[in-house]
């Protein structure tokens, strides 16, 4: 008996959205929207993708060998740049509405948002079709509200504090609050951290002691959020570990897709490992545990579609809840693709993990192909092992995003200081 067909989707990637972040943060919005060209493994034929930017044909015809998807299964509307705006602003801005309702006029048809957020949803009653995964625009708008809390750092340390999920001591206050916040948390711990309540990649966060604070000149915080922002001052838990879980929720309740661990630089994210390394395996149950709670949470209040827990592993083991990320994030169109192209030959359960280096001298994409072809690297799609440039060429030809996929985590590890010489990476 045959799968019935999935309706197309319009592969909507609205990086600039204000669904977690403030749109006047535009430089960090813009960086994001440059991974935009990853969205591409997601299509099927009769999907169409919305990006900000330009896709190279290179990158496509690659994507194309290693899904079978051919360019001229499924469209590409590359939206031009028009500043710190939603997309859905810059493809009207364009005169794009029209190519893209050419593509969303079949049964069916819904959107697929990177976030699901007003300006999206709005888009989607525009152009008459769903929000996936809901069945209609109207019960998208109806989560919205849940949706923009859990995406603030106010909004779920208040939720996790309900869902008895394990803090560090901290409060949630008005900017004029939180130097009387910081002086009071400073008296039982040694350092705190100080973060917007909107905020992304590290932007506006503070890390304090006691000798930052004396005297009484006043604390100078961040403009992030402005004077009616919210912020969350904490103790500081010194970090072995950076872990997460991802999941979402489907009609029959809250499933498990993934966990692992961050990798970052400087506190902010570089890249993913997955599944959890054995010094973080005891986080899982805590993960899972709360990443369920939140689900249940999300799903009493209508949100269907993906959601992930971001936590920390103290130095002592203990794990904290950080977090809450309430739409597609940086490490779920990567496991997509690579259950995507593990499903027919690959490993039972790859293990996968994602990250950026800058080699020492550009590449192109054809060049930076060649390379992993040449040192035997190169993704097979018979053995469902390798490695995958997974995003586009970059701007400077340098700054190269991958995945390592293999039936073990130490094979991934193995093939990634093999990547090192293959594209000749500077040392971190």
């Amino acid at each position: 008996m045959n799968s019935p067909v999935a309706p197309p989707l319009v592969v909507f990637a609205n990086f600039l959205s204000d669904l977690a972040v403030d749109l006047s943060q535009g430089r960090v919005l813009e960086t994001w929207a440059q991974q935009a060209p990853r969205k591409v493994w997601l299509l099927r034929a009769g999907d169409v993708l919305v990006a900000p930017g330009r896709l190279s044909g290179e990158f496509r015809r690659y994507v194309s060998d290693l899904t079978g998807v051919g360019p001229d299964d499924a469209g590409v509307i590359e939206v031009p740049p028009a500043g710190a705006v939603p997309l859905a602003d810059a493809v009207r801005t364009a005169g794009l509405v029209e190519r893209v309702r050419l593509h969303a006029r079949g049964p069916g048809t819904a959107l697929l948002p990177t976030a699901p957020d007003a300006s999206a949803i709005e888009f989607a009653r525009e152009l008459g079709i769903t929000v996936h995964p809901y069945a209609t625009a109207d019960d998208a708008a109806a989560a919205l509200k849940a949706t923009m809390l859990l995406n603030t750092k106010a909004g779920f340390r208040r939720v996790a504090e309900q869902l008895g999920m394990r803090l560090p001591e901290g409060v949630v206050c008005g900017r004029n609050e939180v130097e009387s916040a910081v002086r009071s948390l400073l008296g039982r711990h040694e350092q705190v951290v100080v973060k917007p309540d909107r905020s992304a990649g590290g932007h506006g966060m503070r890390f304090l002691s006691a000798r930052d604070v004396r005297g009484t000149a006043p604390l100078r915080l961040d403009a992030v959020g402005g004077p009616q922002g919210l912020w969350v001052v904490e103790e500081y838990i010194p970090v072995a570990a950076s872990v997460s879980v991802q999941m979402e929720n489907t009609p029959a309740g809250p499933r498990m897709l993934f966990s692992g661990a961050m990798r970052t630089v400087q506190g902010s994210f570089s890249g993913y490992a997955s599944p959890l390394p054995p010094d973080s395996a005891h986080a899982a149950g805590d993960l899972e545990r709360w990443g369920t709670a939140l689900g249940r949470h999300l799903a009493d209040r209508g949100h269907l579609g993906p959601f992930g827990v971001d936590a920390l592993i103290g130095t002592d083991g203990v794990v904290y809840a950080g977090e809450s990320n309430v739409r597609r994030t940086a490490t779920t169109t990567p496991h997509a693709m690579v259950m995507r192209l593990t499903a027919a030959s690959g490993p039972p359960r790859p293990a996968w993990m994602v990250d950026k280096r800058r080699t020492r001298i550009p590449f192109t994409f054809a060049q930076a192909a060649a390379r992993l072809r040449q040192f035997g690297l190169a993704f097979d799609p018979d053995s469902g092992e390798g490695v995958v440039l997974h995003a586009d060429e970059p701007l400077d030809g340098r700054t190269w995003r991958y995945t390592v996929i293999a039936g073990h985590a130490d094979t991934v590890r193995a093939r990634e200081a093999a990547l090192e010489s293959a594209l000749e990476f500077e040392p971190t």
